[in-house]
């Protein structure tokens, strides 16, 4: 197979409106996506290259650069660009170590491993913040990259970089799976015959809504969202930044909480989010005001069963849908109570079609909190406590890995810019939960999220105890 890519007539497709709100939240600073593979064997950089191709030729989303209409600013992607947008950078020890030692020198990043401190360098490397000129005297802006680094303990950390526009969690996590069997040379049929944005696949009723529904819902989720309560901002005049914070259990403490949210017919992203709802309302408990706080939780689920026709994980692009959820703690509550509550009020919004009939509204007022600030707490731009998605990553280590000398990996995106305080990205790899939850800095420092994160991990292992209490 040639490693150059199969070159076509471009295509201009016009973005879809979530497609264009993308657009301007990674420009902002929120949707860089990151996967970063720490591997402790010598890649084959020639064969990483030629998968990177493979992978790009049967993906049209991946063949494409974002442009910005120079007459009426409407941004869009051009499909099979003269230019390929594969963009591959190799840092050699010497410069790897260079960039560890200056990004090990701020603030507290000095107790942060290789892997760590790479992912969040890479998160905050926005090739999309001027998309208007740089697009237009570059044709396009390309919507992926491919960085290697080079440790000097004889390891090495794989980066890709995409936009939002074109790459949810699904899609990152099929690109991993595509990636490491292109890396084993083995053949995948996962060749898309084309794209194109959610709006234009959602079935026929799913977004009806009259004019006064659309009105009364903005109206509703502006005015709640004055009532939420937020974390304590640390400063909110700096330059933002995303850093990372991870939650891991071990397989015992895993295996408990996947089974209390079995028993009890619900998801883990309900039981995450109760944790870190209580989590959050302890770190204001000496506040002058110890009633009940309402926080908001948003959910993101994956459409493509949903759409018309429905669409494979192997279908690349942005088709996750959110719903805003809102939820008063007093502090008193039980945690498993608390968590089926919350996943119960999601289920019933999505069997209401409110992923698809307030992805409009939610669109329209996420545009409009990035174009005005102000209107949001602080100018902080928070649209909620946190986001979590419906279902986690589930992964086991293969033959495929280990061949590669696969040791550790970290997957998410950027969140600086519009959205929650925390971003927590979910995956359960080999029996054990593994969170990186993403927090925009320095609005919140380090030290808060660690305690935050840690409070959050407390009232899961206290729930636990408290079963077995029951039990006995």
């Amino acid at each position: 197979m040639s490693e150059n890519p199969i070159i076509f007539d471009s295509q201009t497709r016009s973005l879809g409106g979530t497609e264009q709100n993308w657009c301007k939240a990674v420009a902002g600073g929120t949707g860089i996506t990151a996967l970063a593979l720490q591997v402790s064997k010598e890649p084959n950089i020639p064969l990483f290259k030629k998968s990177l191709q493979k992978i790009q030729n049967d993906h049209p989303s991946l063949n494409s650069v974002l442009h910005k209409n120079a007459s009426n600013g409407s941004p869009s992607f051009i499909i099979n660009p003269p230019i390929p947008s594969i963009r591959l950078n190799i840092m050699t020890m010497s410069k790897t170590s260079e960039l560890l030692r200056t990004l090990m020198s701020r603030g507290s990043n000095n107790s942060l491993s290789p892997l760590h401190l790479i992912l969040e360098h890479e998160l905050n490397i926005n090739e999309w913040s001027d998309i208007t000129g740089r697009s237009l005297c570059m044709g396009g802006l390309p919507l992926w990259f491919a960085n290697a680094y080079t440790l000097p303990d004889r390891k090495w950390v794989l980066v890709l970089r995409l936009h939002a526009g074109i790459c949810d969690r699904t899609t990152a996590v099929s690109f991993l799976k595509e990636l490491k069997e292109a890396m084993g040379e083995k053949e995948g049929g996962y060749k898309e015959k084309g794209n194109m944005g959610i709006e234009e696949l959602i079935p026929s009723g799913k977004t009806k809504k009259t004019l006064w529904s659309h009105g009364k819902d903005m109206m509703a989720y502006s005015l709640n969202s004055l009532r939420l309560t937020n974390l304590k901002f640390k400063d909110v005049k700096s330059p933002r930044h995303s850093e990372v914070v991870r939650l891991k259990m071990n397989t015992q403490e895993t295996h408990m909480l996947l089974t209390g949210c079995k028993l009890r017919g619900i998801k883990l992203c309900g039981v995450l989010a109760a944790a870190i709802l209580l989590a959050a309302y302890s770190s204001k408990r000496h506040s002058s005001n110890n009633h009940g706080k309402k926080y908001g939780v948003i959910f993101l689920n994956d459409c493509r069963s949903y759409l018309q026709p429905s669409l494979s994980i192997h279908e690349f692009g942005f088709y996750h849908s959110a719903i805003l959820t809102s939820h008063e703690v007093k502090g008193d509550e039980i945690l498993w109570n608390l968590a089926t509550m919350i996943y119960m009020a999601f289920v019933n919004s999505k069997n209401n079609n409110k992923h698809f009939s307030d992805m409009a509204d939610l669109n329209f007022l996420m545009s409009k909190a990035i174009d005005n600030p102000s209107l949001t707490p602080s100018s902080s731009l928070r649209t909620s406590l946190v986001s979590i998605f419906e279902d986690p990553v589930i992964e086991t280590s293969s033959d495929a890995e280990r061949e590669l000398g696969l040791d550790d990996y970290i997957g998410c995106a950027s969140a600086h810019g519009v959205g929650p305080s925390i971003a927590i990205f979910d995956t359960v790899r080999d029996g054990q939960l593994d969170c990186a939850c993403v927090y925009p800095a320095p609005l919140h420092s380090r030290e808060q999220m660690q305690e935050l994160i840690a409070n959050m991990k407390f009232n899961l292992l206290e729930s636990f105890k408290m079963e077995e209490k029951l039990e006995t």
